[in-house]
């Protein structure tokens, strides 16, 4: 096969996003993320009032990039941008920008952000996880094979809901978090002053932690060393019913990437068993209260009330953020996936898939003929797509496609959309997106998150589920990135790299809930750690060193 051919049928620049899918994604998870992310984002900019259309999608060659697509102009080349006085009069003349720029000072006013928090904490959530709770609960093995399929379509469509809710919910968990950054600024504080007073703010990131350390408690009392979640169940009555409760809301999450070729977690029994042994107790509120004092002391006096105001709205904001992710996106896509395996499964009873992993390689219009009971593409056809896609997981993509489009100045935008504005820019480039951040990144170099270092095997690999397959408690997670449901597992880690992300990434987040040193973004991680090395972590220079080869 020759080299590959990057292009995309569309003007402007395209950025690589390794974050959400490092290649290879299945038809099914490109569509779900064509549907769902450019209508979810253009939803909340409109809402918010951002002079911005959206945050576009293509995928090439199975690898994810975006656009942020401009208000005006979208569909024709990139060009020199109009003189400032220009830009200003249209900025405040134009009815379009005009109705933005009202709805952005009243976004900056009311902080719709608030309302939008409690909305989810008190029914929101619930609402998600009912839904996804009714879908889990169906017994697969009881539908015949229509209804198996029936019921992945039905799946499929819940993806394309909730993962428009997720992005739409971004707006909402990211925007305080922006504005926290960008209005930090003017006191003088940067994100590395700002980020790690957010510690402790997530309880759906530390939430699986507690529960596994309840079942630890029940099980040293029994004095037993259990082979399985069986043998903890056998402890007790209070031991099963705690793991059944446990699994009963994280079973079904996809824990290693945003793609249907993940795994869910109930498939992985014996890394919910590792993380009830190695469970440990874990509380630094006093720490970060007193960091929290020591950063605030740096505010002009008259300034402090705001800056409290902001921290809480961040604050609240990372819950969201943690809580969003597991429940509109990865519950439903393990749901999807748990659904394609029946189905698959039944393909190659009836001979029409050699193995049942190729209904991953269904596309979109194939899986609701498979509910009309029509004849699909053929074992032998969905065995080269799959060949096919693994392959394309290896190509080494571009980190952008296109030419590189001019963006108006802050000081040419009415004061509320510069604002707006400012906070977008400031939340993309602490989560290492965009052409900008692409080109920062650099071999084992990165974003520090924590103040103390950690030695260990690193566990290194392309695919999250091999590095889990090989992790050992201590030892160092190297992968390329990973998704809020890691936080189901990572407890077992030492230590955290990964090749993608920011300091506002998941890794990142997770690292800092869960107390782990982690290096984020350190670009060569992959190429240039061997797996069975042993590694340092440095958060502090935001390094990654080799202390012994393998």
């Amino acid at each position: 096969m020759g080299a590959p051919t990057w292009t995309i049928d569309a003007p402007g620049q395209w950025a690589l996003d390794m974050s959400h899918s490092p290649g290879g994604t299945t038809p099914l998870m490109q569509a779900i993320m064509t549907a769902s992310m450019p209508a979810g984002m253009r939803r909340m900019f409109r809402d918010l009032g951002a002079p911005i259309d959206t945050l576009d999608v293509r995928f090439v060659h199975g690898h994810f990039y975006t656009r942020l697509r401009p208000l005006f102009g979208a569909d024709k080349p990139p060009r020199k941008l109009p003189p400032a006085f220009v830009l200003k009069a249209v900025a405040r003349l134009h009815p379009t920008m005009r109705a933005r720029t009202k709805t952005a000072a009243s976004t900056l006013t009311d902080e719709p952000w608030t309302k939008v928090i409690a909305d989810w904490r008190n029914g929101g959530r619930a609402r998600v996880e009912s839904q996804n709770l009714a879908l889990q609960d169906v017994d697969l093995t009881a539908l015949d094979d229509v209804d198996v399929a029936v019921h992945a379509v039905t799946c499929f469509d819940h993806c394309i809901t909730n993962f428009e809710l997720h992005f739409w919910l971004h707006g909402y968990d990211l925007g305080p978090l922006g504005q926290y950054l960008y209005e930090g600024r003017q006191w003088g504080l940067g994100p590395a002053d700002l980020l790690p007073l957010l510690e402790g703010a997530s309880p759906s990131t530390s939430e699986p932690g507690r529960q596994l350390r309840r079942i630890r408690e029940l099980v040293e009392r029994h004095g037993a060393t259990p082979a399985s979640l069986d043998d903890v169940r056998a402890l007790s009555p209070e031991g099963s019913a705690a793991v059944d409760a446990y699994l009963r809301y994280r079973s079904a999450q996809l824990f290693s990437r945003y793609d249907l070729d993940g795994v869910t977690l109930g498939e992985r029994p014996d890394l919910v068993l590792a993380g009830i042994l190695n469970a440990e107790p874990r509380d630094t509120s006093a720490a970060i209260s007193a960091q929290t004092g020591a950063v605030r002391d740096r505010v002009p006096p008259q300034h402090r009330d705001r800056f409290d105001e902001v921290l809480r709205q961040a604050r609240e904001a990372m819950d969201l953020r943690d809580d969003n992710g597991p429940n509109t996106a990865e519950w439903p896509l393990g749901l999807l996936r748990l659904a394609l395996l029946e189905l698959g499964r039944r393909m190659v009873a009836a001979g029409r898939a050699h193995a049942a992993e190729h209904a991953l390689e269904l596309t979109p219009d194939e899986l609701r003929a498979a509910r009309r009971s029509v004849d699909g593409p053929g074992a032998d056809a969905l065995a080269t797509r799959g060949a096919a896609r693994v392959e394309s997981a290896g190509f080494t993509a571009p980190k952008t496609i296109g030419d590189p489009e001019p963006a108006p100045p802050l000081d040419t935008l009415p004061a509320p959309l510069a604002h707006l504005v400012g906070m977008v820019q400031t939340v993309r480039s602490q989560m290492a997106m965009g052409p900008d951040a692409l080109a920062a990144a650099s071999n084992l170099h990165g974003t520090g998150v924590g103040t103390q270092s950690a030695r260990g095997t690193a566990r290194v690999a392309r695919s999250p589920e091999e590095a889990l397959d090989k992790l050992e408690p201590g030892d160092i997670l190297v992968v390329t990135s990973t998704t809020p449901a890691y936080n189901l597992v990572l407890s077992l880690a030492g230590g955290v790299v990964t090749t993608e992300g920011g300091p506002l990434s998941h890794a990142a987040v997770l690292a800092r809930e869960l107390g782990i040193p982690a290096v984020v973004g350190a670009a060569g991680a992959l190429a240039e750690i061997p797996d069975g090395t042993e590694v340092e972590i440095d958060p502090v220079a935001g390094e990654v060193r080799i202390v012994r080869p393998a």
